[in-house]
């Protein structure tokens, strides 16, 4: 749904259905994916000046307009960048379109079993060095129940000092109750059922990390590469930011 939403073309049938229905309930959602692509390259662009080399992309997807590891590849042709997605049909998919790069995997792991995910990806990402965790436009897929916090804690525990995490998380600033209550509907029809939360609780998933500027803010406001009103950024109705880990091991 993403991809198509995003103009891409590695997506099948069912995705368009589906995402034509959650765009009916809710014409927003197609602003929202471009906000979210754009602020992604925007992201790792950033990490790759900071040195990062390697990246961990939670909940994947089917790589797609924009990919990481192209992004990255522009500014570090040696980065690493591991995917991970619980969707088989996406995985293999995925598989036959980067079954020729091997700076670049992709793991079928459910992200919520970290544990799991660390041990399979571990012959790719060196742990010993700083890694950039992804959460981009996932956690609003995972409610509390499944401890989205104390997942990230554990990845989080796995890096070292210099490692980051970057998530964006849909909220509600502009939306209507009515809007909200269109678009978790649409969703509850799909496998991935959505949810917003306040910016409070998006910071928590960011604990342990220090954000680095502009902190936690509305997508459109992240390191823009031109100027962004604010009610634009408030249209966007998703907050993103970059934590780095200081911690000592």
């Amino acid at each position: 749904m993403y991809d198509y939403f995003l103009g891409g073309a590695q997506n099948f049938a069912v995705d368009r259905e589906a995402a034509e229905q959650a765009a009916t309930a809710f014409p927003h959602i197609r602003v929202g994916a471009r906000v979210n692509r754009s602020y992604l390259g925007r992201a790792v662009t950033y990490l790759v000046g900071q040195g990062v080399d390697q990246f961990l992309d939670l909940g994947s997807g089917i790589p797609t307009v924009g990919n990481v590891h192209e992004i990255a590849h522009r500014h570090n042709p040696d980065a690493r960048v591991a995917y991970v997605d619980y969707e088989p049909v996406a995985v293999a998919h995925a598989r036959r379109l980067l079954a020729d790069d091997k700076r670049v995997s992709i793991t079928h792991a459910d992200i919520r079993r970290p544990d799991d995910v660390l041990e399979q990806v571990r012959p790719v990402l060196d742990f010993d060095r700083p890694i950039a965790v992804l959460a981009m436009a996932i956690l609003h897929f995972l409610p509390d129940a499944d401890d989205p916090f104390g997942m990230l804690a554990t990845y989080r525990d796995a890096c070292v000092p210099g490692s980051y995490l970057a998530i964006s998380h849909g909220s509600q600033v502009t939306l209507t109750d009515q809007q909200i209550h269109d678009f978790l509907e649409a969703y509850a029809r799909t496998p991935t059922p959505a949810l917003f939360r306040d910016v409070t609780e998006i910071r928590r998933l960011l604990t342990g990390y220090e954000l680095v500027e502009p902190g936690l803010v509305l997508l459109p406001k992240w390191h823009p590469t031109e100027p962004v009103s604010d009610v634009e950024a408030r249209e966007s109705n998703i907050y993103g930011g970059v934590g780095i880990l200081r911690r000592p091991r």
